[in-house]
């Protein structure tokens, strides 16, 4: 029976959990939170419309009951604090360093072949903190943000185009956030490259858009988005659950992959049933390795503020 455990019952986790309930990812999917009746509350929503909506996912929520979440084959952590406008993702580390080792804490010990899935911000640092508190291998431990950054990408170009999203294939590296680095060489539209379809300037405000994706919606709403972050952690799951063996971008730690070592990165990889199943290694340019150098300048400053922190 396949198990899912989500840690974080706010906006994020809750609309994962809806995901995998209404799309029959999981069998059982237990979502926990620190608040009093939260999460129970939202399980029980998401459960009492399985008669509307035809699914036999079972949702189960718990008040930090870690006992629940036992032999879950994947873990999706949303945990931490939102970022609130003005906050830059830094803001947020200590707080939500001490959250996400909390937590992976609690999931190991009772779920210790599980695949952690991070999702709490910063995200690349989040998910360095969770690898080195589960001491999981590498394939175990991933970050959600280039599904994320590459739908919010693929979306504004079918807009741009006028085209089915389903269109649009495309691969983003990096960090998650202003140095993300999109890659429009390896851009298509059902198979035609982006390039020969949209103008260059047109094509460089929609990365512009794309690398600011995150704090476009955090104006708007005064919160950070949910809707597209927790359907992107779904899909993840869905891929390991399933085995599907997709080509995603994720944030893994690299092990002298593009020339970097002991860096948090996205970067496309095959995801399936043991996690990432491989890193795969694009043949970039000039252009693109410079970019991705500056991001992993970025990631590395926010690596060691969490080292001089001692998590």
């Amino acid at each position: 029976m396949s198990k899912v455990t989500v840690v974080g019952a706010g906006n994020v986790g809750a609309t994962c959990a809806d995901v995998l309930a209404y799309r029959e990812i999981a069998e059982e999917i237990v979502l926990i939170d620190i608040k009093e009746g939260i999460a129970e509350g939202k399980a029980l929503d998401i459960f009492q419309k399985a008669p509307i909506n035809q699914y036999d996912s079972r949702t189960v929520g718990s008040t930090n009951d870690y006992s629940k979440t036992a032999n879950s084959d994947v873990v999706v952590i949303t945990s931490g604090l939102p970022r609130k406008p003005g906050m830059t993702r830094d803001d947020l580390i200590e707080t939500n360093a001490g959250i996400v080792k909390s937590v992976t804490e609690n999931v190991v010990k009772h779920s210790p072949n599980a695949i952690i899935i991070v999702v709490s911000n910063p995200l690349d640092v989040m998910t360095y903190q969770a690898h080195l508190t589960s001491k999981f291998s590498r394939n175990k431990v991933i970050g959600m943000a280039g599904i994320l950054d590459t739908a919010r990408y693929r979306a504004f170009l079918a807009e741009e185009l006028n085209v089915s999203p389903k269109e649009i294939q495309a691969i983003l590296m990096g960090g998650h956030g202003d140095t993300m680095v999109p890659l429009p060489r390896y851009t298509t539209v059902a198979g035609i490259p982006v390039t020969e379809l949209v103008a260059a300037d047109k094509l460089d405000a929609i990365i512009e858009r794309t690398k600011f994706g995150g704090g476009e919606l955090v104006k708007l709403m005064g919160t950070s988005a949910w809707y597209a972050p927790g359907s992107a952690a779904a899909q993840m799951v869905e891929a390991i659950l399933k085995n599907q063996r997709r080509v995603f971008p994720v944030c893994i730690k690299l092990e002298g992959e593009y020339g970097i070592d002991d860096c948090y990165l996205g970067v496309p990889v095959i995801l399936g049933k043991n996690g990432v199943e491989k890193v795969l290694e694009l043949d970039l340019n000039a252009e693109e390795k410079a970019l991705l150098e500056t991001s992993r300048g970025h990631v590395k400053e926010v690596m060691n503020v969490l080292d001089k922190l001692g998590k």
